[in-house]
């Protein structure tokens, strides 16, 4: 029985950083839209790979006549007549200014850029998840530290009330003493708000509220180990810069398909039909009909149509091309930011610790002092006034040094779950590619939708 009480007294496991972006990674409605959106984006392949195969096109006519014939001598023949028609159509594309080709070359290019668009949403969500798991262990380690510092004011106030109460201070010790407590209380409920709104965030981004969380590591391991590796890797690598390389390459085929317009175009078209006829006045009642027409339509003038489409879809190209230019200048900016940011936060953890020893040490020896009369209760609330300024200025350097070096990853294009080895499965967009590129009829996604 003792050993099962010490067994349910033990608190749950304490969740860690991975386990919480692996979380965030599996249940993000912002990731999940844009795992949907891509799975449409991938439909654009199949669209553009019908203009490759048959239309088949099935046609059914019949109905009531009605006829009413004047004959000579002023003799009146009616009759109600049910006509009806079937046939089949078969039209094939032979050529058609590559207009095929170049449009399923921009359908799969399409795909790519989304697929790197995918994966920035992807290390957004990641960082966001990193921010808020951070953000409540800082808040919950200053509300301790609040809570230990309004614990020291309240017994300084007391001894300094006791000490008025013999003699040995003025009132205006004790006020301070009061002030200093009141102050603390403050200071206190804003990191428990502040704890609170953090705890909310997590819960939205992570998709659970935090339970118990171990301490957070940089991911210094991943790191580019210079800033010069930092700015290649994010010109190479950033999902923003590859998809825009390939937002260009759709612009720049997206010409193609717009010449198009203006070359011939060659189909081959096979039919069949039957027809039957209960007119008695015709002299066929019954005709069965099979063709097979080759057609060749050359454009002369469409009013400045395509002409005017090419012109655009030049400018657009250029206007990529720019775009691309000012994504790469972003990603160099952003990486050295990232890197500076980085290496500045470690310096800022060490300074914090070494102030925070230092502080320590000097609330000791004021309190020693002022207990042998040579300090004022002023001088103890300064010095403890000091140390709590320190402590927090500490966890929130330790809190930008964990979030730095995941945004530093973030800007090299590597944060993801296959180089953070994430417990959970990586989603591959390319599985929803192969299972309908190739699909030539179906109405059901591969989920079954």
């Amino acid at each position: 029985m003792i050993a099962w009480l010490a067994g349910a007294a033990t608190p749950a496991s304490a969740e860690d950083l991975a386990a919480a972006l692996a979380k965030a990674y599996q249940t993000s409605p912002q990731l999940n839209a844009e795992r949907a959106r891509q799975r449409a984006t991938d439909e654009n392949v199949p669209q553009a790979l019908s203009g490759y195969r048959p239309q088949l096109i099935a046609s059914l006519s019949a109905g009531l006549q009605a006829v009413r014939d004047l004959l000579p001598g002023n003799i009146v023949q009616s009759a109600s007549l049910k006509p009806w028609q079937i046939g089949v159509t078969v039209t094939q594309t032979l050529f058609n200014g590559n207009k095929t080709a170049n449009s399923v070359r921009v359908a799969e290019l399409q795909v790519q850029s989304g697929r790197e668009a995918l994966r920035n949403v992807g290390q957004g969500v990641l960082l966001d998840a990193v921010t808020a798991y951070t953000n409540v262990l800082a808040n919950q380690s200053l509300v301790e530290a609040q809570r230990s510092n309004v614990a020291f004011l309240r017994e300084t106030q007391a001894v300094t009330q006791r000490r008025l109460n013999a003699g040995d201070v003025t009132p205006t010790d004790a006020s301070q003493a009061e002030a200093r407590l009141q102050r603390g209380l403050s200071d206190l409920n804003s990191a428990e708000v502040n704890l609170a709104i953090s705890q909310a965030t997590y819960a939205q981004v992570i998709g659970m509220p935090p339970g118990t969380l171990k301490a957070a590591d940089p991911i210094d391991r991943l790191l580019p180990r210079s800033r010069e590796d930092a700015i290649a890797l994010a010109i190479k690598e950033n999902p923003a810069v590859t998809g825009a390389g390939f937002d260009v390459d759709v612009a720049s085929t997206s010409i193609s398909v717009a010449e198009s317009s203006l070359l011939p175009t060659v189909t081959l078209q096979g039919s069949a039909s039957k027809s039957r006829d209960s007119d008695p006045t015709l002299g066929t009642r019954a005709t069965d009909q099979a063709s097979l027409v080759a057609n060749v339509n050359a454009p002369i003038y469409d009013g400045g149509m395509a002409a005017s489409q090419t012109r655009q879809a030049k400018e657009v190209a250029a206007q990529s091309r720019l775009v691309l230019d000012q994504v790469r200048n972003q990603a160099r900016t952003a990486a050295v930011s990232a890197w500076v940011a980085n290496e500045g936060a470690k310096i800022a953890v060490s300074a914090s610790e070494a102030e925070v020893r230092a502080a320590t040490v000097a609330l000791q020896g004021v309190s020693r002092e002022a207990q042998g009369g040579q300090r004022t209760t002023v001088d103890v609330l300064n010095s403890q006034a000091d140390l709590i300024q320190a402590k927090a200025r500490l966890i929130g350097a330790q809190r930008d040094r964990v979030i730095a070096s995941y945004t530093l990853l973030s800007a090299a294009g590597r944060l993801d779950v296959k180089n953070l080895n994430l417990n959970t499965p990586d989603y591959l967009p390319e599985v929803h590619y192969h299972q309908v590129r190739d699909a030539w009829h179906g109405l059901r996604t591969p989920s079954g939708q």
